[in-house]
């Protein structure tokens, strides 16, 4: 126990940690908690494609009727998602969908709790619910939906697409850093019934909802991170 503990924190960190143990506590009250942080991710205009995974073929999905039976994900939740606007890759391995993810344009409002995230730049994407099948998970299907997500997001002018990912998992944490996602920001939820309380490092920074129509919305600027990468870009071919 002890050593599950010092494990979470060294990979957590303390605060993390502590919120992670929190949630996992509250399982057994009506108490939900949720912390989040969100990550940008430049689009590569040339992904890599790899030399194996030829067998895995991925396709959109467009609509409620297209998806297949078994599918992970509730109904209404596909409905809702296709109604703001979604867009989703599936990734096959001949019969068997081997894994999926959804990405958006304009703005997204979050699945697992009351929150809008909108972006101000159109060269921008919201991508989530990365998916893909657990006896799958060591082969080449996440990288399969990654070039396709990138070739097609780079074709329609997006150069940055943001997430948002669990601060209690460690493995995603460490894969987006991997690909060199930049930290945007975090918020912390907390949700009882119909109230719920968002902490967050940015505007409106604290929210209370008391009803499903009280939504906070996030808003993220990609504009600054291209900004940022372009001066960096003339520093380094100034020091040539």
């Amino acid at each position: 126990m002890k050593n599950r503990f010092l494990k979470c924190i060294t990979e957590l960190g303390w605060f993390n940690a502590f919120m992670y143990g929190a949630a996992r506590l509250a399982r057994r009250t009506p108490l939900r908690v949720h912390r989040y942080y969100f990550v940008a991710q430049r689009v590569a205009a040339n992904p890599a494609r790899a030399g194996w995974g030829r067998a895995i073929k991925v396709h959109t999905l467009s609509v409620p009727g297209e998806i297949p039976w078994g599918y992970p994900r509730p109904r209404d939740v596909i409905a809702e998602r296709f109604r703001q606007g979604g867009h989703s890759l599936a990734a096959w391995r001949g019969n068997e969908l081997a894994g999926f993810l959804w990405y958006q344009f304009g703005a997204y409002r979050e699945d697992e709790v009351r929150v809008r995230y909108c972006l101000t730049s159109p060269h921008s994407a919201w991508d989530y619910d990365v998916f893909v099948q657990p006896h799958l998970r060591l082969g080449p299907t996440f990288s399969r939906l990654w070039e396709e997500a990138h070739l097609r997001l780079h074709a329609r002018g997006v150069r940055w697409t943001c997430s948002r990912i669990s601060a209690f998992n460690p493995d995603s944490l460490r894969s987006h850093s991997r690909l060199g996602a930049v930290r945007l920001g975090s918020a912390t939820f907390l949700a009882i019934g119909r109230w719920q309380c968002m902490f967050a490092t940015q505007a409106p920074y604290l929210h209370f909802s008391f009803s499903a129509a009280s939504v906070p919305q996030l808003r993220f600027n990609t504009d600054a991170l291209e900004h940022a990468r372009k001066r960096e870009s003339l520093c380094h071919s100034g020091h040539r």
